[in-house]
């Protein structure tokens, strides 16, 4: 069925329990949300369950940004759990390790807000809501922590609702409904589509894109990647990027560039997928094109130039004295576009951007977000690109430079069990050289 018609059969469902939660006041209702919840969650019927729980959801849309602060603030103090019940069903436990037991105790702690968030998701567009709920949330975490609860709860409910046995892989092209496309633009984070003739060219026949969708947020991509059909292993993303670029032919390419990936809702932040999507786009490509031999990325770097900034001495080999002329090169104007400069910085800052991919870490995990995600998922840190990316955000974050992952099928568990396991950064011996070169 599709998700049209089952909205259809939710939403008669919802003006039959309407009707009945009228009856039964003799008028018509008018609560605010946190009202509505507290009914919701004594409410028995499916039906009259169901009405409440959309009214939920249509309040919740019409709430001003300190209404909705005010109803996250509602979830910690009023739907938390009951610390009296908790240590009751403790104590029962510590005396009795029952099957009973054990289920009052877990029942005792689950926060009476994880029964709310499944009532609510029930409703036409209560997945949504929650998922626009949890956006907000982690938006406020900074300025009221004590919502890390809330924010906990619903994560978990989350992860589970949007595992990878509800998501469906689709590949997106240019017949693609305007409504997908548009949210493509929309939520491309690493490399800004610039309109439709731009995107035309990302979804060009040398090209591939594919995205995770869920059934429930039927027109919404949860997270989507953009890949190059090349010869060769690519080393600058602004060709990649040329709408004039000369199309190549699908058949001919040996190699597949994943250039760029993007989480495209912030409420599920936290919430992998990007795992997943790398090794079915493998299968999918492999399947469609046997010609194509090797998977890598063209990654960006982020966290190169603030790691850089902060540091205050040496690093390994190189001293503090070359470090602080490297900064201060980087800080002239147009440094990027003048030869001595470029020939001046290029050895010194290709050691330090791998020393930090290889050796900065934080709880045993690689400082960069993007090298932990790649190796996590198996990949090898396989090659440093000198001026890979020239834009204003590639030369901000990295100085302009780019790494490859490769993905090796034959290698890929490995190398995520060397990672997991060992915490193990699987580079190539370039790489290894270079981050030697700035360890010593």
């Amino acid at each position: 069925m599709s998700p049209t018609f089952v909205s259809q059969i939710f939403n008669s469902i919802a003006d039959t329990g309407r009707e009945l939660l009228d009856l039964g006041t003799g008028k018509s209702r008018n609560h605010s949300i946190e009202g509505l919840c507290r009914d919701l969650l004594t409410q028995k019927g499916e039906a009259s369950g169901m009405a409440l729980a959309r009214e939920a959801v249509e309040v919740w849309a019409g709430l001003t940004e300190e209404e909705q602060l005010n109803f996250l603030l509602f979830l910690d103090n009023e739907m938390s759990p009951d610390q009296v019940r908790i240590d009751k069903a403790v104590a029962a436990y510590q005396m009795d390790q029952s099957p009973q037991n054990y289920q009052y105790l877990s029942a005792a702690i689950e926060a009476p807000r994880q029964e709310l968030m499944r009532r609510i998701n029930f409703a036409p567009g209560g997945t949504a809501a929650i998922v626009g709920m949890r956006k907000n949330l982690v938006g406020y975490l900074n300025e009221y922590p004590q919502l890390k609860s809330v924010d906990n709860d619903l994560k978990h409910l989350l992860s589970s609702w949007f595992n990878r046995g509800f998501l469906s892989l689709e590949r997106i092209d240019w017949r693609t409904p305007a409504v997908i496309l548009e949210k493509l633009i929309e939520y491309e984070a690493v490399h800004e589509i610039d309109g439709w003739e731009d995107l035309r060219r990302r979804l060009d026949s040398d090209r591939r894109c594919f995205a995770f969708f869920h059934p429930a947020l039927p027109d919404e991509p949860l997270i989507f990647v953009e890949v190059a059909l090349v010869k060769g292993l690519a080393d600058a993303v602004q060709p990649l990027l040329q709408q004039e670029a000369e199309r190549g032919d699908p058949r001919k390419a040996d190699t597949a560039i994943f250039y760029s990936i993007s989480n495209c809702q912030d409420g599920l932040k936290g919430i992998s997928f990007g795992n997943f999507l790398i090794k079915q786009v493998v299968a999918e490509l492999s399947t469609e094109l046997p010609n194509l031999k090797h998977f890598a990325t063209l990654s960006p770097v982020p966290g190169f130039m603030k790691w850089l900034t902060s540091v205050k001495g040496k690093i390994g080999g190189i001293p503090f004295k070359e470090i602080g002329a490297v900064k201060s090169l980087l800080r002239e104007n147009e440094w990027f576009n003048n030869a001595s400069i470029l020939d001046q910085v290029k050895e010194p800052l290709e050691k330090l951007c791998a020393h930090y991919l290889v050796n900065e870490k934080s709880r045993e995990r690689p400082l960069d977000p993007v090298a932990r995600f790649h190796l996590g998922n198996g990949a090898r840190l396989e090659q440093l690109n000198w001026m890979g990316d020239k834009s204003a955000n590639g030369l901000s974050q990295s100085a302009g430079l780019l790494v490859n992952y490769y993905y090796n099928s034959k290698d890929i568990e490995r190398n995520h069990e060397a990672y997991a396991n060992e915490r193990k950064v699987v580079a190539s011996s370039s790489i290894q050289s270079l981050a030697k070169a700035g360890k010593k």
